[in-house]
């Protein structure tokens, strides 16, 4: 129990057998219930998650019942059949936390990269009602993106910047930080079904939940890494990513601003892509008639005036977008906790 709410914590884990253990082992003492679901692991993840377990529950007799026969266990072991990716692992959690009665349910990985003495600055946002959903974010302050790599910072930062137009939330960042924090309510209305079980779950819930009208928190962390491999395909992740990435982002222009009531973001939208697509390509191919002729600078001309209406068009309309989204963001700047509402930043 943490400030009047139950408090689950969902560990995931994929071939975490040296790390998830540690991680059971550490999570805060003011957490009622941990739910660890094993995604289908070949290595030994599964036998150290039921050990560990084991021993937890023998000596911490909690007060909550598990709707699994109504024995009451702190550590609930959960394991996939088959490997179903990470997204799956998470809904897995969430459905079995809010079957529970659990209000407020965290995540973190099985890999020992998020602080567990830093839980409850996440769920701080969820559990005061500030938020529906809170985030870590490894990026916001220079000082926390020290322990990052140049190639993890560029691709979070390019992810980053996609993901503010498929989302809605313009100010927020660090959409792949598994860092997390969603109140029972949110769980329970949003179509877990439609959100992809693979690694874009993270960015397609956020869409999701800017659909539904959730408030999302940003949150401040250091980035911390070990010694762990990341299982990641980078490529086919990318590839993955980026389409979902455009789907989300055109799904959520026709529920948001379409379907349930017109906005003109969707014409700036529209506008935009149509004239930096048409005056990029008109440009290319007037320069391309120059080199060999020596002739279209009028084509040319006229392409580059495109262009420009285009990227105005699209400026307009992240602009209309942003302020339509301003009341679901909350941001926090600083590294303390959350004794106050006031101290978050709208």
């Amino acid at each position: 129990m943490y400030r009047g709410k139950t408090i689950g914590v969902v560990v995931t884990a994929y071939n975490e057998e040296s790390f998830v253990g540690e991680v059971i082992e550490t999570v805060p003492e003011f957490v009622d219930r941990i739910y660890v679901v094993d995604d289908a692991s070949p290595d030994g993840c599964w036998d150290v998650i039921q050990r560990v377990s084991s021993r937890i529950n023998e000596d911490v007799e909690p007060e909550l019942a598990v709707t699994d026969g109504g024995e009451s266990r702190r550590v609930v072991p959960i394991r996939h059949q088959k490997n179903r990716g990470y997204g799956a692992a998470v809904k897995s959690g969430y459905e079995r936390a809010a079957a529970d009665g659990i209000d407020v349910v965290a995540v973190m990985n099985g890999d020992g990269q998020m602080d567990p003495e830093i839980l409850d600055r996440i769920v701080d946002p969820v559990v005061t009602g500030e938020a529906d959903y809170a985030k870590g974010n490894r990026l916001r302050n220079p000082d926390d993106r020290q322990g990052m790599s140049t190639f993890r910072f560029v691709g979070n930062a390019m992810l980053t910047g996609l993901s503010k137009f498929s989302t809605g939330y313009w100010s927020l960042s660090d959409p792949q930080n598994g860092y997390t924090a969603i109140s029972r309510e949110t769980i329970e209305t949003i179509d877990l079904d439609s959100i992809t079980d693979k690694y874009g779950f993270l960015n397609h819930l956020l869409t999701h939940l800017n659909v539904n009208g959730f408030r999302v928190a940003d949150v401040p962390m250091q980035a911390v890494y070990g010694d762990e491999e990341s299982s990641i395909r980078y490529g086919s992740f990318i590839r993955f990513v980026s389409l979902l990435l455009l789907r989300s982002f055109l799904w959520r222009l026709k529920t948001r601003y379409v379907v349930r009531e017109f906005h003109p973001a969707v014409i700036f939208y529209g506008a935009g892509a149509t004239g930096l697509l048409a005056g990029v390509a008109g440009v290319v191919g007037s320069a391309v008639k120059f080199a060999r002729d020596g002739d279209g600078v009028t084509a040319l001309l006229t392409s580059v005036l495109t262009a420009l209406v285009g990227g105005v068009s699209l400026g307009a309309a992240i602009a209309l977008d942003a302020e339509e989204n301003e009341d679901l963001e909350v941001t926090y700047a600083e590294h303390d906790s959350y004794p106050d509402a006031e101290l978050f930043e709208r």
